[in-house]
Formats: structure tokens, C-alpha cells, sequence
């Protein structure tokens, strides 16, 4: 009897101490799971219900920090601008706010220039920053991209201030010239003379006038709504008939050639004034008695074969720096130049936009005294290549050779 007693105490002292140990085991492991580790400061367990799917649909870059300043949450846009490294906000002005808004509960907000990541160039981007209490104990920062923004506000703001200019040159000269005609009124030959000036000032005037509506056109038109095929020997000779008076004053060669009967598709007003510009460009930054080359081949490229019209001057040549900036509109490089040969500074701008709108792209090789070459690529007219190459199909007759023009 004894000895069965013993066992049986035996027994449930064994079983106790089973107990206890199980019962310490599984609180020592629910003391693990709450214990935050590196890996769990990345995960959505800690975010108020509701928040990760918000953060998921904001356009802003999102960082969520602890109070260990540790990041809680991260979406992809904050990595690729830099703002998150080694799961820690890399920016200190961003970090220092976020303690201040966690010591006072206060939102802040801040607009900064950061160094551009993986570039050696001086460009920054310009951020802001907006940091918001989330829960009590975590902090949210919200960033926005404003580089973009504040490109475009830029070139928005040199445009008003270049047209104002612009605009401001011919009508003071204008409103001079006549006055000096009022008060030459016995002088003929000083009225004829001024006279003279107001009509070069007013030919300008409309000139710059007639290009801002062209650029405001070819921005807003969609050039398929017009589209047709267009021959290239055609757009060459309509250029070179454009220029060819200025080209005869200066003695300058103008020369065309290349493939023949080759087509692009596209608007034929806008693509003839695209190529008319450049023509024009190359025989006004030309010296007198040099060569001006418009050249047409098809090039092929993956996505479909390209029409390729290169024209090629002579000229003083663009730097390396001024290459960057000569589409934009009213951009000069040498001003004085071309304010002597009446350029608008529109011209080049249009050229890019008409290229963009038709699928295509311009683009330029220049070295300083050793001219220009400005290259138009334009997806070639499809239907016309399959027609082309359908035996059964009727020929389309045949421009004559490209020639050389004095």
C-alpha cells in the first residue's frame, strides 16, 4: 500500500513538473514572437489595420519609422530615390523631423534639394517632405518628387519672359521707326529709308507670330488625323525651294541625294515644315560659298524600318554644351546671329515636336568650325513599302534623280 502511494505521488509530481516546464517553454516562445527582430521591422505586423493598403495606392514615397527610428515600412519609391539605406532613412534633415514630430505629435512639412543617386553630376533632386504622427508610437514621412515639376515651371517661366522679349523688340522698333518717319516727313529719302526697316521689322514680327502658332499647333494637332504617304524627294525639294533665294545671295551649294522614292507617314504640312526649318537653320549659320547636303536613305531598325533624311552644313558648328539645349524653344546660341538672320529661336523646337508626334526622333553631330549635321528619323509609310513590293500593284511614278542646286 505504501509502495503504491509513493508511486502514485511519484507520478503526479512528474506530471506537475511536466506542466510547469511546458507552460514555461510556451510563454518563453510567445516572448519570441513579440520581441521585434530585423526581419519583423520589415513586415505589416505593427501597422494599424488599414494602413499598408493606403500607403500601397499613394503616389508619394512612403517611409514608416519606429521609435527606434528604425524603418517599420518602406515602399519601392523611397528605395529608388535613395531615402532608405540599410533599413535606415538615409536623409538626416527627414530623420530629425520625424523625431521632432514624435516628441510633439506636430506635422511637419519641408521642401529640400537631395544628390541625385548613382550620378556624378552636381544635379539634385528636389523633394518635399511631409512627416504625420501614426498611432502613438509610429511616425510617417510622405515624400514627393517635384524635380519634374519644377523643370517644367522653369521652362514655362523662360517662355513667357523670351516671347515677352521677343515680342517687345519689333513693336519698340516699330513705334521708333514711325515716330522718325513722322518727323522725316520733308526727307523722302529718310522715309523710304525707315520705311524700309518697318517692313524688315514687321516681316519679322509676323514671322515670330506665324511660328508660335505652328508650335502651338503641332503640339496640340494629332498628325494622324491627316495622314497620308509623303514622298521624301518631294519634302527635300519643297525645302530647298524655300531657301533657295537665301542660299543664291550667300553662293552656297545646295545639294540632294540619297535612296529615291522612299515615303514616311505622316501630316504633309508639318513634316514639309520640319525639314524646311533645318534646310533653313544650315544656309543661314553657313559662310558664304560653302555646301549644304540633304541626304535620304532607309535605315533598318527593330521595331520597322526608318526613313532617315540627314542635312548636313558647313557651318560654325554648336558646342558641346549648347547641344543639350538648342530644341528648346528660343534657345540661341549665338543670339546676335540670329537676330541678324531673323531666326525666331522656335524653329529647332518645332522640328522636335513634329518628330515626336509622327514617331520619330531628330537628332545632332556638330563639332565647333566644322558644321552641323541635323538627322530626321521618321518611320517609313508601311502600306507604301508592302505596295511597293506587290508586282501586281500599280508602279507610282518616279520622281527624276536628286540633283545638285547652285
Amino acid at each position: 500500500m505504501n509502495v503504491d502511494a509513493a508511486l502514485a505521488a511519484a507520478a503526479a509530481l512528474a506530471g506537475l513538473c511536466t506542466g510547469v516546464i511546458a507552460m514555461l517553454a510556451f510563454r518563453w516562445s510567445e516572448r519570441d514572437q513579440a520581441r521585434p527582430t530585423r526581419s519583423s521591422l520589415h513586415t505589416d505586423a505593427v501597422l494599424p489595420p488599414g494602413v499598408d493598403t493606403v500607403l500601397s495606392v499613394l503616389r508619394s514615397s512612403a517611409v514608416v519609422l519606429d521609435e527606434a527610428d528604425a524603418v517599420v515600412k518602406a515602399s519601392s519609391a523611397a528605395y529608388a530615390l535613395g531615402l532608405v539605406r540599410g533599413g535606415k532613412l538615409s536623409v538626416e534633415p527627414m530623420l530629425q523631423m520625424a523625431r521632432d514630430t514624435r516628441r510633439d505629435g506636430e506635422i511637419r512639412q519641408v521642401e529640400l534639394d537631395l544628390p541625385r543617386r548613382g550620378t556624378g553630376r552636381g544635379e539634385a533632386l528636389a523633394v518635399s517632405a511631409r512627416v504625420a504622427p501614426l498611432g502613438s508610437r509610429l511616425v510617417l514621412l510622405l515624400v514627393e518628387d517635384l524635380t519634374e515639376a519644377r523643370r517644367i515651371e522653369a521652362v514655362r517661366r523662360d517662355f513667357v519672359a523670351n516671347v515677352s522679349h521677343e515680342l517687345k523688340t519689333p513693336v519698340g522698333a516699330l513705334s521708333l521707326l514711325s515716330e522718325a518717319v513722322m518727323d522725316a516727313a520733308e526727307d523722302p529719302e529718310a522715309v523710304n529709308r525707315f520705311a524700309g526697316r518697318m517692313q524688315i521689322e514687321a516681316t519679322r514680327l509676323t514671322n515670330l507670330v506665324q511660328e508660335l502658332i505652328d508650335l502651338s499647333r503641332v503640339q496640340n494637332d494629332d498628325p494622324l488625323e491627316d495622314s497620308e504617304p509623303v514622298r521624301v524627294d518631294e519634302l527635300v525639294a519643297e525645302a530647298i525651294d524655300r531657301c533657295r533665294h537665301q542660299a543664291g545671295a550667300k553662293q552656297i551649294t545646295m545639294a540632294s541625294g540619297g535612296t529615291a522614292d522612299l515615303h514616311v507617314w505622316g501630316s504633309r504640312g508639318q513634316l514639309a515644315a520640319a525639314l524646311g526649318n533645318l534646310v533653313e537653320n544650315a544656309v543661314n549659320y553657313s559662310p558664304a560659298r560653302t555646301r549644304v547636303g540633304i541626304a535620304a536613305r532607309r535605315i533598318t531598325a527593330p521595331g520597322g524600318d526608318l526613313i532617315e533624311i540627314a542635312v548636313t552644313d558647313q557651318g560654325i558648328g554648336i558646342s558641346e554644351k549648347d547641344r543639350e539645349r538648342i530644341f528648346e524653344r528660343f534657345y540661341r546660341v549665338d543670339p546676335a546671329r540670329s537676330r541678324a538672320t531673323g531666326g525666331t529661336g522656335l524653329g529647332l523646337a518645332i522640328v522636335k515636336h513634329v518628330a515626336a508626334s509622327h514617331g520619330g526622333e531628330v537628332t545632332v553631330w556638330s563639332a565647333e568650325g566644322q558644321g552641323s549635321t541635323f538627322t530626321l528619323r521618321l518611320p517609313e509609310a508601311g502600306t507604301v513599302r508592302d505596295r511597293d513590293r506587290n508586282p501586281h500593284h500599280p508602279v507610282v511614278e518616279h520622281l527624276p534623280a536628286p540633283e545638285v542646286l547652285p
